[in-house]
């Protein structure tokens, strides 16, 4: 115990004594706190305004500045303190004690020309916590004017330069939310008497500026080798989308973003970084916003690049809630989304994807019958458009899916009762078979065009020409030459054959079906369109269902196996298989001694 208390007074410092580098500081801590014991009580204006040109001096700008720690120790310790003395010290009598404006301008400054980020916060914590007076006023005043002056603009560069330093989390987080949130705890406070600078409509389009303007200091940052980080932006850009607010702040943003990446590989580098520092939570709203805003699919794909390959969430949103979970967005954003996948090889496998997907969704019974006709409208847009992008090679390698799907949802569309859903399941069906037998007799309906079917054709016609690709010339095929006006229609007969009378019948002439070449059927694969039990109680359920042959044929096929996979289920129900073997063997369906089977 002796040594250690000897210990510990050895590594005592002498009392009286303080560190070399603290004693520089005292002078600070003194003046601060003689200025706000001054501010609290003092009806002087001369001693008040001595006191604030003293503490100004901290700030830099004068004729005696203050060494660097003795700023640093001001501005990291004192400044907010010292804002809000200021403000608790308001008062009516107080700034009348001022007579000349450069005196009345002194008060303002400290908020105007100091550190943005504490001025911001000490300015809206006390609107926020400040009843109708004159300081209220007086506050609203100063934080019209910081905005005005370029102070979010300051605010957002400033935690650009430090965000990598250890303890500013929580700042962060806290001037994430007042910023983002600034109209909504304005318009509470004031009511009916907000000002215009802080509504939406004004504070998201200033916002926006103010983003830009950070983004020209991190590009010349960024030339001069200097390192800062551009994630605090894209954190205030995803918020603000997620509030529902990008029309008002991608107004600004992206037509700047898009002259400024025509040219600049640094600018494109940091359009691609914004977007994908975005957090997971509000890509969606950040993507969505983008699809819609952009121009087109090349000036899409400048300011994404391949995020969709990079990111598991932005793939996600592009290529399943913006296509098949949601159908409010316009035609173009639909053309700039697809568009962007065909535009890189990279992308490409995702616009091929897409296309299997929506031929899916198309080719459901359920979806037609319980989607609404506006859902089943989109999707009919976005295989169109997807079909102007996918090249021959693509179609080719993927024909007999597509052909799959054309049948499926073909009869899927024309066994609804609704004529506008047969129609779209005409003009797509149509479109899909024109891709997959383009030198082949095509399929065409009989139904009048209106304005709808009209946009829908011309998204197919609208195909880029760097898309189109040729097939080498010399290339055999096994598909019949077909003239242009040679079209396939349901239910229709057979060509004649070169025996029979051509001209037989009055109405020949007119009945333009004699001249049809039928599709060549020597490649195509019987499709089985009865999909296999896969449990032995849905065996039963066929079994003992409605006589079907083709459905018994598929359930005896897959019931052995099932048998075989679990025995003890197959024993259970060992009496209701047996006598419904028997109505399958009279209804031709042969199996090699079914009834050993149940006995594994």
């Amino acid at each position: 115990g002796r040594a250690a208390g000897g210990a510990s007074r050895v590594c005592e410092r002498p009392k009286g004594r303080k560190e070399p580098g603290k004693m520089d500081l005292v002078p600070v801590r003194r003046a601060v706190l003689e200025a706000n014991s001054i501010l609290s009580s003092s009806r002087d204006s001369i001693q008040i305004y001595e006191t604030l040109q003293t503490i100004k001096r901290y700030l830099g700008g004068t004729q005696s500045p203050p060494s660097l720690k003795e700023k640093e120790e001001f501005i990291h310790s004192h400044f907010t303190t010292f804002l809000q003395c200021l403000v608790s010290n308001l008062r009516p009598d107080w700034l009348e004690l001022f007579q000349s404006d450069k005196e009345k301008e002194l008060w303002d400054s400290f908020f105007l020309e100091g550190p943005a980020d504490q001025s911001f916060m000490v300015l809206l914590d006390s609107i926020i916590s400040t009843g109708p007076s004159f300081r209220l006023n007086k506050v609203i005043e100063v934080l019209e004017r910081f905005l005005q002056r370029g102070g979010l603009s300051s605010l957002m560069w400033e935690v650009c330069k430090h965000q990598s330093q250890a303890g500013s989390l929580v700042l962060q987080e806290a001037l994430l939310s007042k910023v983002v949130c600034l109209p909504d705890h304005l318009a509470n406070k004031l009511q009916g008497g907000n000002h215009p600078a802080f509504s939406p409509q004004n504070y998201f389009p200033l916002l926006g500026a103010e983003i830009v303007q950070v983004l020209e200091k991190i590009s010349e940052s960024l030339r001069g080798g200097l390192d800062c980080s551009i994630s605090f932006i894209s954190q205030v850009l995803g918020k603000v989308c997620v509030h529902g607010r990008q029309k008002e702040i991608l107004s600004v943003l992206v037509p700047y973003l898009v002259d400024r990446t025509q040219s600049d590989c640094i600018w494109q580098r940091m359009s691609w970084r914004l977007i994908e520092s975005v957090p997971d939570r509000w890509m969606e709203a950040v993507l969505r916003g983008l699809v819609q805003a952009a121009p087109g699919p090349a000036v899409l794909s400048r300011l994404l690049g391949n995020l969709v390959v990079k990111s598991k969430k932005a793939q996600f949103v592009m290529t399943q809630k913006l296509l098949l979970l949601q159908y409010r967005h316009p035609t173009m954003a639909l053309q700039s989304l697809l568009g962007y996948l065909a535009l890189d090889s990279m992308r490409r496998p995702l616009l091929i994807k897409v296309l299997k997907e929506l031929l899916e969704t198309w080719g459901s019974s359920s979806a037609v019958k319980h989607s609404p006709v506006e859902q089943q409208l989109y999707i009919s847009k976005a295989i169109l458009i997807c079909l102007s992008h996918v090249k021959d090679a693509e179609i080719e390698s993927n024909r007999q899916e597509l052909l799959i799907s054309l049948m499926e949802g073909m009869k899927c569309h024309l066994d609804s009762n609704l004529p506008r859903v047969r129609h779209l399941g005409m003009v797509v069906a149509e479109s899909i078979s024109a891709r997959i037998t383009p030198e082949g007799p095509a399929l065409k309906f009989q139904y009048e065009e209106d304005e709808e079917i009209r946009e829908l054709k011309s998204l197919l016609t609208q195909r880029p020409e760097q898309a189109l690709v040729a097939e080498p010339p010399g290339v055999a095929t096994n598909r019949p030459p077909v003239t242009s006006s040679a079209v396939l229609k349901p239910g229709v007969k057979p060509c004649l054959d070169a025996s029979e009378e051509p001209g037989k019948g009055a109405d020949s002439d007119l009945d333009s079906d004699d001249d049809l070449v039928p599709y060549d059927m020597s490649e195509d694969k019987e499709l089985k369109k009865i999909k296999a039990p896969a449990y032995i109680r849905d065996c039963i359920e066929i079994l003992t269902g409605p006589e079907d042959a083709d459905k018994y044929e598929a359930t005896m096929d897959s019931l052995e196996r099932l048998i075989r996979r679990n025995a003890a289920a197959a024993q259970e129900v060992k009496c209701s298989l047996c006598t419904r073997f028997q109505w399958a063997f009279d209804l031709g369906v042969s199996h090699d001694s079914p009834l050993a089977w149940l006995a594994v």
